[in-house]
């Protein structure tokens, strides 16, 4: 089936962690003088799904969480959200859930992210074989499942079997060095992993370390869709992305906006960008509509709830003036 048909299903299956993110308040607040908190779902993969319900589509998520409060407070904000949890299982033992602290005081702000011995790495091919694939219209992962065993093994299984059974993958690459062994063992499953990917989404520091190389980033980005990927998206922070296919290339820009933290612009992108071309807009529209969602978040406390609703969007692309830097 055609990448852009297939898309059209709206119904995900996303595999990765759901977390809990703490947010110092009042907003500007350094977490050092923070009082109070403002406890919301966090983590990658569930910020991602979040975004896609926001928008019309379905998400389902294939991850751990541990059996204690956090865990229960991630199920909980699934449901909130109406994010599938079918394929959500709950483990004891010594593992936790991802907790992020956080506090909004725009480039000085601060992340505090926990992950020993995180719930998500326990997932396992056991649990991904139980996933019936052939339901859902892609996959979606981010580059934070293969950081670690049994997860990595799990991920790729269910690259194996999406694949099988006809689905697109989508990958964000997502490189968090803290999380792997390391860097050689990143760039060897990165590079494993995008070469099987039909959507990859990163930025130039991420595509730099594919590449073995920071200076050839966009190289690698080039070459990836040269080889095997159907879009790749070579973001670039404020000087914006480039969006490389087999037969075109094009760069867009961004929406300037007053940042109140950097955190979760990546997943609202990837949310809004993948639900624009599932609802058949033209490849250009669909990122700049992604990168949209992603000004809003930043500019708005948290992540998942600051992931914008398509009414809220279309008043800030209504209201914005536009862009800066968009070409060809």
């Amino acid at each position: 089936m055609d990448l852009l048909e297939s898309l059209k299903a709206k119904n995900f299956v996303v595999i990765g962690r759901a977390g809990m993110d703490l947010y110092a308040d009042p907003p500007g607040t350094p977490i050092e003088q923070a009082g109070n908190f403002y406890a919301c779902l966090g983590g990658s993969s569930a910020n991602i799904a979040a975004g896609i319900v926001k928008h019309g589509g379905k998400a389902a998520l294939v991850t751990s969480v541990s059996d204690d409060a956090v865990g229960r407070f991630c199920l909980q904000q699934l449901d909130n959200y109406g994010i599938g949890k079918s394929h959500v299982k709950t483990v004891g033992g010594e593992a936790r859930n991802s907790l992020a602290v956080v506090d909004t005081n725009g480039e000085d702000t601060q992340a505090v992210i926990y992950r020993n011995e995180a719930a998500d790495f326990v997932m396992t091919e056991a649990d991904v074989a139980e996933v019936d694939f052939s339901q859902y219209a892609a996959l979606i992962t981010t580059g934070t499942v293969f950081a670690a065993e049994p997860s990595r093994s799990a991920a790729f299984l269910a690259f194996d079997k999406a694949k099988e059974a006809g689905l697109p993958l989508i990958f964000d690459v997502d490189y968090r060095p803290y999380s792997w062994p390391s860097a050689e063992v990143a760039a060897e499953t990165y590079s494993r992993a995008g070469a099987m990917c039909d959507i990859i989404i990163g930025n130039d520091v991420e595509f730099g370390f594919m590449a073995g190389d920071y200076d050839k980033g966009l190289d690698k980005a080039r070459e990836l869709a040269k080889s095997t990927a159907r879009i790749v998206v070579y973001k670039m922070g404020h000087e914006g992305a480039i969006t490389i296919t087999p037969d075109e290339e094009f760069r867009t820009g961004i929406y300037k906006v007053d940042a109140l933290k950097p955190t979760g612009a990546g997943d609202s992108f990837l949310g809004g960008f993948i639900t624009a071309l599932a609802a058949g807009y033209g490849l250009k529209d669909a990122v700049l509509r992604g990168s949209a969602c992603a000004s809003i978040v930043v500019s708005r406390v948290a992540c998942a709830p600051a992931s914008p609703t398509p009414a809220e969007l279309d008043e800030f692309l209504a209201n914005h003036p536009g862009p800066s830097g968009t070409e060809g």
